[in-house]
């Protein structure tokens, strides 16, 4: 489906996932960007507060703005993202823990300095299996408006 700026109005939800995550990937991932102890082995996340070999928080981000892309982003007019205002980590990620979740439309507004531009605040929440919230991530960004994206 194809959207432009006015489709994101305040409210409007999108689904998320699902998304398995493997042991494999979060080794993978850590093993480059987070390495990690709980991230690199189930024994020494076991031996952690996180009770298992778990996600970092920042692969979990990765994984939700793949979300974001199959889901509706591949299908707007995203022209970049502008902040992010928050980023939770409720409840470790494990290995073998199905994600599922929303992205809900909290703000829109037409861009004041750029013409054929609105800017979109959103909340992207992400459950695992057990319907466990375990991420919470608050952003801004700038998509192009139906005339915009029409004439392109």
């Amino acid at each position: 489906m194809t959207y432009a700026f006015e489709d994101f109005t305040p409210g409007r939800q999108f689904p998320l996932g699902p998304k398995l995550v493997t042991a494999e990937e979060i080794i993978e991932f850590a093993s480059e960007f987070d390495p990690q102890p709980m991230h690199l082995s189930e024994e020494a996340g076991k031996a952690s507060i996180l009770g298992g070999l778990a996600a970092s928080g920042w692969h979990t981000c990765g994984m939700l703005m793949r979300m974001t892309v199959d889901s509706y982003i591949s299908g707007s007019p995203s022209q970049a993202g502008l902040s992010v205002d928050v980023v939770e980590w409720k409840k470790p990620v494990l290995a073998g823990d199905t994600l599922s979740g929303t992205t809900t439309v909290i703000e829109q507004r037409v861009s004041k300095t750029r013409p054929g531009m609105g800017v979109v605040k959103l909340r992207h929440e992400l459950q695992n299996q057990r319907g466990d919230l375990v991420c919470v991530v608050e952003l801004n960004a700038m998509l192009a408006t139906a005339t915009v994206g029409a004439s392109a």
